[in-house]
């Protein structure tokens, strides 16, 4: 597998819903997973799975004898040819800077040679495939699809691709010509493709022109919740409700939609406050649009949260809101509800295709978000069944499930 993040370092949800399909599929006994990310830390759980570092493995160059070649080839090149032939790939191994054990740099991050990174990574990505023996490559998201590509050129083994978003997700469909023509590029050559939702898979079969037989979904799922995550006790002692947006301040999530929302609910209740948790590039943004309505008082920025910080963000609230303007899935709302966290979520996500106990708005019904939240926050009956009845349901949800899916789709391909 390719992969660009892992627990516990992630900025998003790829590298949690790599991190529990994993796991998930690692419950079968038959299964052995060696998981590539850019840079590891050294923290991750590897207690179901083996990490490698593409930052860890040298890139080795042959030195040419070029001498011998110039005999071999002068018979077939004018002279000329040969020395441009020479000189090109001379300037291409200079292109590539490596460290004094003779490895790639990564930041493992998404920084801002991000599309260099993606190359160098997917350099390395052939030199492993030809290091260990394995029967398929699965590579997770567009940054990994020249990696899976290289890896299938050089071994010949089938490749899945694993879409959790798609530019037109993450771009409100000012898409990025670039990433566009490596997802296509991936996605042509991939031997299969699974999608997070049936959203997404629509948007594959025709934003990306690809056959519906070759395109699967397969939902994500949700964490079991760790001893030290339900050690965390709910906060009780704040008199006013607390209404959460939690993820990235980006365009694709909606942020303003929910600064609309709390600005209606506001109007009308003094017993509400809202927190908008995360960090991204429409933050000053917000920041300056809660002021301009009036609210700040009632309005709080946490900035970026992970690990347990999360999941005391979502004890401390009474509502969870996701109003994604285009949500491949959405694993937060499930590790809210799986803390008894009444949610609402936007019917342009995936997860809606999968939850009933929530209550669903389009993004830009800012009303119908208004009257969804000071309900629960008003009528304790509501929040009540929501709340229990929430639980139950994804509690149910489970990634060994999807694993299996995964690993049904494994056994058309792999001999």
């Amino acid at each position: 597998m390719f992969g660009w993040e892992f627990p516990p370092h992630i900025l998003g949800g790829l590298g949690t819903a790599s991190y529990g399909l994993t796991r998930g599929m690692s419950t079968q006994e038959d299964m052995d997973i060696t998981f590539v990310i850019p840079k590891p830390w050294g923290d991750e759980d590897q207690s179901f799975l083996k990490i490698i570092g593409a930052n860890n493995t040298p890139i080795v160059w042959r030195d040419v004898d070029w001498e011998k070649a110039k005999s071999r080839l002068e018979k077939f090149m004018d002279p000329k040819d040969y020395f441009k032939l020479r000189d090109n790939i001379y300037a291409d191994f200079n292109y590539i800077h490596t460290n004094d054990l003779g490895c790639l740099e990564f930041s493992g991050k998404y920084p801002d040679n991000l599309l260099e990174e993606i190359n160098n990574y997917s350099i390395v990505a052939g030199v492993i495939a030809r290091s260990y023996d394995f029967d398929i490559i699965h590579s997770h998201d567009w940054l990994t699809y020249p990696a899976g590509l290289h890896s299938k050129t050089v071994t010949g083994k089938p490749l899945i691709l694993h879409v959790h978003a798609t530019d037109f997700d993450r771009s409100r469909g000012e898409v990025n010509p670039v990433v566009y023509n490596i997802e296509k590029n991936g996605m042509d050559h991939a031997d299969h493709i699974i999608c997070v939702s049936n959203l997404t898979r629509q948007t594959v079969i025709n934003k990306y022109h690809q056959d519906p037989s070759k395109v699967s979904t397969v939902h994500n799922a949700v964490e079991p919740l760790s001893p030290e995550i339900l050690a965390i006790n709910r906060m009780t002692s704040v008199p006013e409700k607390v209404v959460t947006f939690l993820g990235r301040i980006t365009m694709q999530k909606g942020p303003e939609y929910f600064v609309d929302a709390a600005t209606q609910v506001l109007k009308n209740s003094n017993h509400i406050r809202f927190v908008m948790a995360g960090s991204g590039d429409m933050m000053n943004k917000m920041i300056r649009l809660v002021a301009d309505r009036g609210i700040a008082d009632k309005f709080h920025f946490t900035g970026f949260l992970q690990g347990k910080q999360v999941y005391e963000m979502f004890k401390s609230s009474d509502v969870y809101v996701m109003p994604s303007v285009s949500e491949p899935f959405g694993i937060s709302p499930l590790e809210a509800m799986q803390c008894g966290v009444p949610s609402i979520i936007s019917n342009q996500s995936g997860c809606a295709e999968i939850l009933e106990n929530v209550i669903k708005t389009d993004y830009w019904d800012v009303d119908g978000m208004a009257d969804a939240i000071y309900s629960i926050c008003t009528y304790p009956g509501m929040e009540e069944f929501l709340r229990v009845e929430g639980k139950k349901e994804v509690d149910e949800i489970k990634w060994e499930y999807a694993g299996q899916k995964v690993r049904d789709i494994y056994n058309k391909f792999a001999h």
